[in-house]
């Protein structure tokens, strides 16, 4: 797990579904006064380069951002989370510099940065990355902002010392690197563990599409959770590369989720399919349950 870093894969087709649903959920969050916390078990780097080092490799963004970053004519969910990571290039891009001609962003955000763009002055938002290196970058960029606090540690250790939280409203964030078999498993525990802590919760477990069994097994063990209100989200838009290698798309499963989101998802989740879409089989797919 020590070897994985996100860099590489920063702003790609995952993170545009991952990110979407967030910035929509704390959107959501917002439209009441009451304070919450942001718990992101997974944190990362905080933010990411695109036009040098690790993204550079292999260029997954082009697969991803790249795709919406021109375009003014998105529906309201994407619109509002491509005008965050113009908000936060525009921000963190170094003088004068434009990538590849404005074809794609200097700089993309990460969760723990789309939250502090939307994070208000009452809310709280915890941090943890075991990573020591993104640990650190992470740690430096936020040690400035009292609204959040920064732990080099494994986050689904973590949730069991912050849930449930001070305010009885938090959304968690767990997207783990599934560079190894166990995080499925980890996944699914910590989540049990979660919604027994805190089951009035929101949650946001985001799962890579891979034509291997542990993903499927995953999506499949959430959806049968005893939770009276959860919703899928789902979007493949490769097809696998030789020998089945190859993320081809991502789930993104929500227990307690907007009440307002599978309806917005309905709507834009087609066009989104359609935008990243590399083959003609791309599609999306949406389920749920609600109380």
């Amino acid at each position: 797990m020590l070897a994985y870093r996100h860099a590489f894969h920063a702003g790609n087709h995952g993170d545009v579904l991952k990110h979407v649903l967030l910035v929509a959920t704390l959107r959501h969050l917002n439209t009441k006064d009451k304070p919450y916390w942001v718990i992101d078990t997974h944190a990362g780097a905080g933010g990411y380069a695109l036009d040098m080092g690790y993204a550079q490799h292999r260029r997954e963004f082009e697969g991803g951002i790249a795709k919406l970053w021109m375009r003014e004519d998105l529906p309201p969910l994407l619109a509002d989370y491509v005008a965050r990571v113009r908000d936060f290039d525009a921000a963190h891009r170094g003088a004068g510099a434009v990538s590849a001609g404005g074809r794609h962003p200097a700089q993309y955000p990460g969760s723990p940065e789309l939250i502090r763009a939307l994070l208000r002055e009452q809310d709280r938002g915890r941090l943890f990355e075991l990573h020591p290196t993104d640990h650190e970058i992470l740690a430096a960029h936020f040690s400035g902002d009292r609204r959040f606090r920064v732990a080099n540690a494994d986050g689904y250790d973590a949730l069991k010392a912050v849930l449930p939280p001070p305010p009885r409203r938090a959304l968690v964030l767990m997207d783990p690197p599934y560079e190894i078999k166990t995080d499925y498993a980890h996944v699914l525990e910590a989540l049990k563990e979660g919604l027994r802590r805190f089951a009035q919760g929101s949650f946001m477990v985001w799962i890579p599409h891979l034509e291997r069994r542990e993903p499927t097994l995953l999506v499949e063990r959430l959806c049968r959770l005893p939770v009276t209100d959860w919703l899928l989200a789902s979007l493949v838009v490769a097809e696998p590369q030789e020998g089945g290698f190859g993320m081809t798309g991502s789930h993104v499963f929500m227990v307690n989720p907007p009440w307002t989101l599978r309806a917005q998802l309905e709507r834009e989740l087609p066009v989104l399919a359609r935008l990243l879409g590399t083959f003609p089989g791309a599609r999306c797919h949406i389920d749920g349950r609600s109380a």
